[in-house]
């Protein structure tokens, strides 16, 4: 399961619809709806928000925002409305390491779509987040 911390606008086709299915899945994790994932660690941030399913809803929100901007048909029904988040601190470690995470995969699957993550000084954030500065997540599962 991956969460992105990065705008979904850097991910290609492959990893949108990917985003889309692990967030669904996070939401039922969330909602005590299935066995498996429960101490998936990516879970974290949501499981520490106030309100953890308004956040996977809000965090689905903008993947579907994503999808819709790319005429793609993701069922907005599975998800709530939620308005007046509160955001969710990630650091900059996390976004730079999520950051060269993607690269990797886009070279293998759509070297087009590179540039732009490859360009930006400082990568956009997922709306639900907000930058601060420190290392890679304590969560983070970091692979060499």
């Amino acid at each position: 399961m991956r969460l992105w911390s990065l705008h979904p606008l850097y991910l290609d086709a492959k990893g949108l619809v990917a985003l889309w299915r692990e967030g669904l899945l996070a939401r039922k994790v969330l909602r005590g709806d299935t066995r498996g994932y429960r101490l998936h660690p990516q879970l974290t941030r949501f499981r520490n928000h106030e309100n953890p399913l308004a956040a996977i809803d809000g965090y689905l929100t903008a993947v579907c925002d994503e999808a819709d901007r790319r005429g793609y048909c993701f069922d907005r029904s599975k998800i709530l409305p939620t308005a007046d988040l509160v955001p969710i601190p990630v650091t900059s470690g996390q976004l730079y390491y999520e950051r060269e995470h993607l690269l990797r995969k886009l070279r293998l699957r759509d070297p087009s779509r590179c540039r732009p993550l490859a360009d930006a000084t400082r990568p956009e954030v997922h709306p639900l987040f907000f930058v601060i500065e420190g290392d890679v997540e304590s969560w983070e599962v970091v692979s060499s």
